[in-house]
């Protein structure tokens, strides 16, 4: 079996070694709000009563901000 995108989530958090604070920031950058607590929901063991499946609208919307955190905001283009 692949990887979830939970342990997707896990490993991007530890190679850019980020803080749950950090992680909640970078989905602010795409307007996406979730608290500290939800976060941690996604990194806890799959056993874990309070365990929670990250959804692929969270990873994208991670993947989005961490584009823009890494790189800054697309320049806007001018019409010519």
């Amino acid at each position: 079996m692949g990887l979830s995108n939970n342990d997707i989530l896990k490993k991007l958090r530890v190679a850019h070694k980020l803080r749950d604070d950090e992680i909640v920031k970078i989905l602010e950058l795409v307007d996406f709000r979730i608290s500290k607590s939800e976060l941690g929901a996604f990194f806890r063991n799959e056993n874990h009563p309070k365990y929670m499946e990250c959804g692929d609208q969270i990873l994208r919307n991670f993947l989005n901000g961490l584009i823009i955190h890494l790189r800054g905001p697309m320049p806007s283009k001018e019409k010519k």
